[in-house]
């Protein structure tokens, strides 16, 4: 899901102590020892780094590595609008040397471009859950067979709740679908807001669709509607065809919304849930901060979406927030691989998804303590993920406005029919490039 930026907001102080720094710094030398400085002298590096809300996060991290590496000075680069940017860059042959990237369709398509060098060998590779590394490099990458990026955070898209209402009316952990929509009623009936909903911003309505669609389409959906010449008729997976289950229950999720719901946008839901104006809020472990920044004191857990009747069913929809990339045609791979692996450093990772609420997705790292993750850690930690539907869709479909509408209208049919359209517009465009 392609998340907005957060509002601006006061960050936890990220250091790396004189400790941390050392073991960072032993377990480097003894895996790159031979990078040094290619001219003896002093090499520059640009960094372009996306997240707007991590901004000090990744000064720390340069301001650490540079104190290591005197050799090295890294230039940070940061776009209000990355995707642009970064493509503005490529258009002049400015790639830069290291970059933070989201790990969604934009940077798939890059990926597949062979923007970006082949990582597949640091030793931080080895160390990146197989499941997290599938994510990723299912969207897409450079000859379909090399690991163009590598994930160094990832966030969750389950669902947050409120333990003190779910305790003070006896609600338990949904772990089914039912139990989701009785708990639901239960809430309703007390005169609670069993949901926060944001319909004002349409991107909002994706988290509860990517869950239900990632769960309940077939593992090779994509693979088939996204193919050369596919047809709504000729394609054995369609949205008219496997779709339907998916948007009835969306559409029952929303059947919660609270009074005013149309007009409320993200922020707003965010200050609300953590004014416990609902027992649930379906956004992921990305709003965690947003909450607390409105209310440091917010009571929140988290758990996946049961979009079945069978828990053994269930899986946490989780992508690759922030993703590792190194430019194919650095004239400094040895300095850029090098900044690389202190960044994939498990203390590096561990104090990053400390201050940002995210997911460390290396086998060696610390679990994460924050109780608001407590919920979905499990779950990441086996292994038991899907990545976010969304993250597949091009571009070129508008498919929140879509999503929007269908909520407002509750159109079913027009809703799961115009998506079809709009693949087949994109299988037809492809085909035709083909040809050429």
């Amino acid at each position: 899901m392609n998340i907005p930026p957060a509002p601006p907001r006061r960050l936890k102080p990220f250091r790396l102590n004189s400790m941390v720094g050392a073991v960072v710094a032993v377990a480097l030398a003894a895996t790159l020892s031979g990078c040094s400085a290619s001219d003896g002298g002093k090499v520059t590096l640009d960094f372009f780094q996306f997240k707007p809300e991590a901004v000090k996060n990744f000064q720390g991290i340069v301001s650490a590595f540079e104190a290591e590496n005197p050799n090295i000075d890294i230039v940070i680069n940061t776009a209000p609008d990355p995707d642009t940017a970064i493509r503005t860059l490529l258009v002049k042959d400015k790639t830069p040397d290291v970059l933070t990237l989201n790990g969604n369709g934009n940077f798939a398509d890059l990926a597949k471009a062979c923007v970006f060098a082949d990582l597949s060998e640091l030793p931080s590779a080895a160390r990146v859950k197989p499941a997290v590394q599938d994510i990723l490099n299912g969207l897409g990458t450079c000859h379909g067979q090399e690991t163009n990026g590598l994930p160094f955070a990832n966030n969750a898209s389950g669902i947050l709740f409120n333990p003190e209402i779910f305790a003070k009316y006896g609600v338990t952990v949904p772990q089914t679908w039912d139990e989701l929509i009785a708990a639901a009623d239960t809430f309703k009936a007390n005169g609670v807001n069993p949901f926060y909903f944001t319909l004002k911003d349409a991107w909002t309505i994706s988290p509860p669709y990517v869950n239900l669609a990632g769960n309940l389409t077939p593992p090779d959906f994509f693979k088939d509607i996204r193919s050369p010449k596919w047809t709504p008729e000729a394609g054995s997976y369609s949205f008219e065809k496997n779709g339907g289950e998916a948007a009835e229950k969306l559409k029952q999720l929303f059947s919660y919304a609270q009074p005013g719901a149309e007009s409320a946008g993200y922020n707003d839901g965010n200050a609300a849930f953590a004014a416990g104006k609902s027992a649930m809020y379906l956004q992921g472990s990305y709003a965690i901060p947003a909450i607390r920044a409105a209310n440091p004191d917010a009571k929140l857990g988290s758990f996946p979406y049961p979009t079945t009747n069978d828990p053994a069913k269930n899986t946490l929809v989780s992508g690759v927030d922030v993703t590792l990339a190194m430019g194919r045609n650095t004239k400094h791979p040895v300095e850029a691989k090098k900044f690389i692996e202190y960044m994939m450093s498990t203390p590096v990772l561990n104090a990053y998804a400390a201050s940002q609420s995210s997911l460390t997705p290396v086998v060696d790292a610390a679990p994460s303590t924050d109780p608001g993750l407590a919920g979905i850690q499990g779950f990441f930690a086996d292994g038991r993920v899907v990545g976010f539907f969304d993250h597949h869709i091009p571009a070129s479909i508008p498919f929140t406005a879509i999503l929007q509408q269908f909520i407002l209208d509750g159109k079913e049919n027009e809703f799961l029919s115009r998506v079809d359209h709009e693949f087949a517009k994109v299988a037809a465009r492809t085909s035709s490039n083909e040809g050429q």
